[in-house]
């Protein structure tokens, strides 16, 4: 199939960077059962890709004609943007056609990340995202509501969640279907919750017990050092909660109709189904 000019041919050889993450393992499930050659690429791969070692990104890269790029830990940390531009430039030489980014909203070295990837001379389709429903089912916010409590250093602010599936199936669209060339997509779910309101969907359709507690960030701090956090993970927690939670992500947009043509999943849908898989069960 033609995509704004490029050849993207069905026996193409996609790249996931991410693979095993909420949206690259979705990205990658969707275009195999589509029939799709796809490379998975990570630390314990063959040929390995480590972002913090650009040693074996030229191998990774070999022979692939699109890939989907989601860093770890967030292209809010120091780096990042270097290494998004060290591997756009790469890509570029070895005949890379197409590079879909997953960015996130709000997030200044995320946009400057945006721009590397814009000069490298790569086609391109970014997505620009809002923070996961699957961050309270299979990240760091499930270990709270499991127990009953979660804890968070923030109160009233709200944001636009939106479905890892959602934006895996922006990302599949970008890659195999034409029209997205050069596009940037700003995807956030269809309204605004409270990350309280969240957890009490939660609770309502589990039938548990489940509280928010809003704390101070130099408490919630001191917490995970407690816990014996790494530094660098405390650092991103600390941005996120103090910058980019700060308000300015409070606004939907349209960016999922305008990939898919379709409204984007409601939490209160997620919670359902996620329900109904046990992952919120309480302690045993």
């Amino acid at each position: 199939m033609s995509i704004n000019g490029s050849e993207m041919m069905g026996s193409e050889t996609i790249l996931i960077l991410g693979g095993s993450g909420k949206t690259g393992r979705r990205v990658a499930e969707r275009l195999m059962a589509k029939g799709k050659d796809v490379r998975l690429a990570s630390r314990s791969t063959v040929p390995a890709f480590d972002w913090t070692d650009s040693s074996g990104w030229a191998a990774a890269l070999d022979g692939v004609d699109a890939a989907y790029v989601s860093y770890q830990p967030d292209l809010a940390v120091p780096g990042a943007v270097e290494a998004i531009g060290t591997l756009c430039r790469l890509a570029a030489e070895k005949g890379v056609k197409h590079l879909v980014l997953l960015s996130g909203r709000g997030e200044d070295e995320a946009q400057a990340a945006e721009e590397a990837l814009k000069q490298c001379g790569v086609g391109y389709t970014i997505i620009s995202a809002s923070w996961f429903f699957q961050n309270f089912s299979e990240a760091f916010l499930l270990d709270g509501i499991q127990a009953g409590e979660l804890i968070l250093p923030v109160g009233e602010v709200k944001e636009p969640f939106i479905d890892a599936d959602d934006i895996a199936d922006v990302a599949v669209a970008a890659l195999t279907e034409p029209g997205h060339m050069g596009k940037t997509y700003e995807v956030t779910g269809p309204r605004l919750i409270t990350f309280g309101e969240a957890v009490a969907d939660i609770a309502r359709q589990t039938a548990r017990d489940i509280r928010f507690t809003t704390v101070d960030i130099g408490d919630y701090v001191a917490l995970l050092e407690e816990a014996q956090i790494p530094a660098d993970y405390i650092w991103l927690i600390r941005y996120l909660f103090t910058s980019v939670l700060d308000g300015r992500n409070e606004s939907m947009t349209n960016g999922v109709a305008q990939a898919l043509g379709r409204q984007p999943r409601d939490f209160t849908d997620f919670v359902r189904a996620a329900a109904a898989t046990g992952v919120w069960e309480g302690p045993k």
